[in-house]
């Protein structure tokens, strides 16, 4: 047999159901279950790293426990080496361990060659002297570690792309000369800036021949009854997963919108935030064809200026063949842009080296920094108005006067915009028109896709708009530049207007 069809004779022959109706019978791997184990094991290339991702109670801790077995006693086992499995909180760890024990005391052959530890949440394989141990990032235990196999639990609840606990068990992988293997399996983070979808989508656009990744998600956009979607979501559906419990929550969600986005998330494994964002992510990412010069067209802008060290964003926009094209600028100061990274869980670093964000020298963004960089734009570019919020134009107007504007330039180039309903409110109608249209071309920004991922509305009783800062996610200055611009550009040709009222 090969590795894998050794590792599926080991679960099915000696892991028995630790729980619920099929208790104690001998585990049977559904398809989906046995391919990604020989994905994983008959690799020509070598598995380094392994996702799988699928909606909730399709057995992934019962999977995960299986594997940790296998490497313990089982067909993986290698001689005094060490299995963790890690989890993002105690009580998921100790579900791990608690299902792996069950296996083997349900198992007169297991029970005699495994040691529980119950105290440190450990298994020891007594053949090969082999330590399992389920680790919390709660417990910081991952230090000092050097498993051969780690397994994550639940690594789609790490919110942003970074995690110490995860990057804690990663680099204590370092001994094993590229023979150690990482296994995430879970549902889907909720938005691309989350680490597991960092993960998936370096592992579908890299084609990494050691990295094998199995994603079963409903198609975007399905409708929310659509038995085919619970389906692709939930390959177990109809064997350990329950048809009518889907059934039940899948009418709830569509009673209830505000249930909708967490049974998206949870039941149908997709990509999706608990909160609605202003502009749905499928419907952004349609909008996301190259931006194509303005240099020869008028430009209209919107600028969200910072506190001392915070985001701040321009958003230039202008009309090329009846479409938007944006071309957004971001900085955030020099000075401890990675520690900043690091607190907001934001790649700023990455989107810095990749030419997506500029570092302003310092440990600020000044104003007269900003002012001579909107200088050289005005010098480059058409650019018609600007939009700006009024909390800060006051402190920027004198650098710009010093960076060679001219009053008469600021009082025709520069436009207050209020951050109220009355303002925003016609310009995010004009924004969501544009996008839903397809009359926008973004290029898949990075740092502006964030910003309008978390980019939450607020409404008052009349249906006016607003974009709420203190509801959102994280930053969404990129979104606010973005509204402020289209709020500064002229809605239609006022000679075709003109030309409707005569007719």
């Amino acid at each position: 047999m090969t590795r894998g069809e050794k590792v599926i004779a080991f679960v099915q022959k000696y892991c028995f159901v630790p729980e619920g109706a099929h208790v104690g019978k001998p585990m049977v791997l559904l398809e989906f279950q046995r391919r990604f184990i020989i994905d994983i094991y008959d690799n020509p290339a070598g598995t380094s790293r392994a996702y799988l991702s699928i909606a909730r109670k399709n057995g992934k801790s019962a999977t995960i426990a299986a594997l940790a077995l296998a490497h313990l006693v089982g067909p993986e086992a290698k001689l005094n080496s060490q299995i963790i499995s890690g989890a993002q909180s105690r009580d998921q760890a100790g579900i791990i361990y608690k299902l792996a024990e069950k296996m083997v005391n349900l198992n007169p052959e297991l029970r005699k060659i495994v040691r529980s530890v119950p105290s440190s949440k450990m298994l020891v394989g007594l053949p090969m002297n082999v330590e399992f141990r389920s680790i919390s990032a709660e417990a910081k235990t991952a230090h000092g570690l050097s498993p051969v196999v780690a397994i994550l639990d639940e690594v789609g609840q790490v919110s942003g792309p970074r995690d110490e606990f995860v990057e804690a068990i990663e680099t204590s992988q370092g001994a094993h000369d590229g023979k150690a293997l990482l296994i995430a399996i879970s549902t889907q983070a909720a938005t691309d800036q989350d680490l597991f979808s960092q993960w998936l989508d370096d592992a579908r656009q890299s084609h990494d021949p050691r990295i094998v990744a199995h994603v079963h998600s409903a198609p975007e956009g399905c409708e929310l009854l659509d038995r085919e979607a619970w389906k692709a979501a939930n390959p177990a559906l109809g064997a350990f997963r329950s048809e009518q419990d889907m059934a039940d929550f899948a009418e709830r969600a569509a009673r209830l919108p505000s249930a909708e986005n967490s049974y998206r998330w949870l039941f149908l494994n997709q990509r999706i935030e608990a909160s609605s964002p202003f502009i749905s992510r499928a419907v952004w990412q349609a909008c996301g064809a190259p931006a194509l010069p303005i240099d020869d067209v008028p430009v209209y802008g919107g600028l969200d200026l910072s506190a001392t060290n915070d985001l701040t964003a321009l958003v230039l926009i202008g009309n090329v063949g009846g479409v938007w094209q944006v071309h957004p600028f971001f900085w955030l100061p020099e000075d401890g842009l990675r520690e900043k990274a690091r607190v907001d869980r934001t790649p700023y670093d990455l989107w810095h080296d990749q030419g997506y964000l500029m570092a302003a020298p310092g440990k600020s963004v000044d104003y007269e920094y900003v002012a001579g960089i909107l200088r050289g734009l005005f010098e480059k570019y058409d650019i018609r108005k600007v939009a700006f919020d009024r909390w800060g134009f006051r402190h920027l107007q004198p650098w710009l006067l010093k960076a060679g504007f001219s009053e008469a330039e600021i009082a025709e180039h520069f436009l207050e915009f209020g951050q109220g309903m009355q303002s925003m409110s016609p310009a995010l109608r004009e924004l969501e028109g544009e996008i839903l249209n397809g009359r926008i071309a973004h290029a898949n920004h990075p740092v502006l896709t964030m910003c309008m991922a978390n980019a939450v509305v607020q409404t008052d009783p009349a249906g006016n708009r607003k974009l709420n800062k203190e509801k959102s996610r994280s930053r969404i200055d990129g979104a606010v530049a973005l509204t402020m611009a289209v709020g500064a550009a002229p809605t239609s040709d006022p000679l075709i207007d003109v030309m409707a009222m005569v007719a």
